[in-house]
């Protein structure tokens, strides 16, 4: 759920006990009804943002029952609350900049919570706009590499409409314009690939690296407080060396 998509994060994310998978379906689950409410009914054919979220639910590995019966429940109402979006932007430690996309039914109270976990792990919440000009909304497709063909797959990918490609020893990563993220999603499924992770992400521009060992670990514990909150749907940063201090 944080950060962008690097191989090591989204290993992680594959090893997830129950109770973590769990609260990852009902995130997406909340994500379904509002795309729902805001975007025109529970029909993916014609619902953007629904189908957006059955591809990243598809990545995560939701059964399909489990997405048919999410969107049937939120078709009729959800669980009786009336979430909005509401983001928060800040810095963490070491000037680590952080956009959190939340989904709540209670904006005091998160809002509250918010504060509390950057002050806690001394940074600072601030106002709208002050990190998002870092970052840019991308359609991110994520490809195990395994045995796959990388000129055939990349072929593939920018026919189907992606923006890039890039490869490491690990996986693929595919790049899209957020509005041609779903038709991508779509034209690489029926070529018969298989997602490690697919979904819109905010992307940073530019990474920033933690050198002292104690500013890294208040920023992860930032990142973890944040990620066992259940109004918290998905948390962005610039931590470009997050993954030496797991």
């Amino acid at each position: 759920m944080s950060g962008h998509s690097k191989w090591s994060t989204i290993k992680r994310k594959k090893e997830k006990t129950d109770s973590q998978r769990a609260a990852i379906f009902t995130r997406i689950g909340r994500e379904m009804q509002v795309a729902i409410r805001e975007g025109g009914g529970p029909d993916p054919e014609s619902n953007f943002k629904l189908r957006d979220c059955i591809a990243k639910a598809k990545a995560a590995n939701v059964p399909n029952d489990n997405i048919e019966r999410a969107i049937k429940k939120a078709a009729g109402g959800g669980d009786g609350k009336n979430y909005e979006s509401l983001t928060y932007e800040g810095y963490g430690p070491s000037g680590i900049a952080v956009i959190v996309e939340t989904l709540t039914d209670n904006r005091n109270r998160t809002a509250g919570e918010m504060r509390h976990y950057f002050d806690k792990a001394g940074g600072n919440l601030g106002n709208s706009g002050c990190v998002s000009f870092m970052f840019n909304r991308k359609g991110i497709i994520v490809i195990e590499r395994e045995d796959q063909d990388e000129d055939v797959l990349m072929e593939q990918a920018l026919e189907a409409g992606a923006s890039d490609f890039s490869a490491d020893e690990d996986a693929f990563e595919i790049t899209t314009e957020p509005d041609d993220f779903s038709a991508v999603y779509d034209e690489l499924q029926k070529l018969g690939y298989e997602f490690v992770s697919a979904q819109v992400e905010q992307v940073p521009d530019t990474y920033t690296s933690i050198t002292d060992e104690e500013q890294a670990s208040k920023m992860q514990r930032l990142l973890d407080m944040l990620d066992d909150n259940d109004d918290v749907q998905n948390v962005w940063h610039n931590w470009e060396n997050a993954d030496d201090f797991q």
